[in-house]
């Protein structure tokens, strides 16, 4: 049958929507094209017309969830009941626990396997807007997002992240049971880190 590039739209955002809630509860590992495609009610073949690769695919998702991750952001941060250090704790955890709250969070493996297939552009792309994100955080914050304050809160965000979700399986070396304890320990630093950097700025 025939589809108008009205409906064909409301597919494809469907398709991106429902991928983002089955990674994020799930995984991207574990998640397949076939769960998306049947979930939606369409074909394989069908799918592919939207996206050609499955990479394809979760790069959307993540471009979807960006706007919603800084957007609770700054509703922590307007939470009369929250200090400041609070939200900031709030937010990081929240990411870190991803799968508890409906946020997509690549382990090590995912990074490796889109990126490696994904085109330089779509690289760039994809980097810019991560820049963007997690620079509207910084600001939401409260911190001047210059550019290399974004590259560290990235690096350390991403960081605590990655840990959470590659004990043991990908960081089999590191202890499961004090998993909870060592993003706790990190995820405050990187509130000390930032609280440096907003004190700062109100100095100046």
């Amino acid at each position: 049958m025939g589809y108008s590039a009205q409906e064909r739209e409301h597919i494809r955002e469907s398709l991106v929507a429902t991928a983002l809630e089955l990674m994020a509860r799930q995984g991207i590992q574990h998640t397949t094209v076939e769960q998306i495609y049947q979930a939606v009610g369409i074909s394989r073949t069908f799918f592919y017309t939207f996206f050609s690769t499955k990479e394809d695919l979760i790069v959307e998702t993540l471009y979807l969830q960006q706007p919603r991750i800084l957007s609770y952001a700054r509703s922590l941060m307007a939470d009369p009941a929250l200090s400041w250090r609070e939200g900031v704790r709030r937010f990081l955890h929240s990411c870190c626990y991803g799968e508890q709250n409906g946020i997509a969070v690549l382990t090590i493996e995912e990074q490796q396997m889109i990126f490696r297939r994904l085109p330089p552009e779509s690289r760039r792309v994809f980097r810019e807007k991560q820049a963007q994100l997690f620079g509207g955080i910084l600001e939401c914050f409260g911190v001047r997002a210059h550019r290399e304050r974004v590259s560290l809160f990235t690096n350390l965000s991403l960081t605590v992240m990655i840990v959470r979700r590659g004990i043991p399986g990908s960081l089999p070396l590191l202890v499961p049971e004090a998993v909870d304890q060592t993003i706790a320990v990190q995820i405050e630093g990187i509130v000390d880190c930032l609280e440096r950097l907003r004190e700062q700025d109100e100095r100046e």
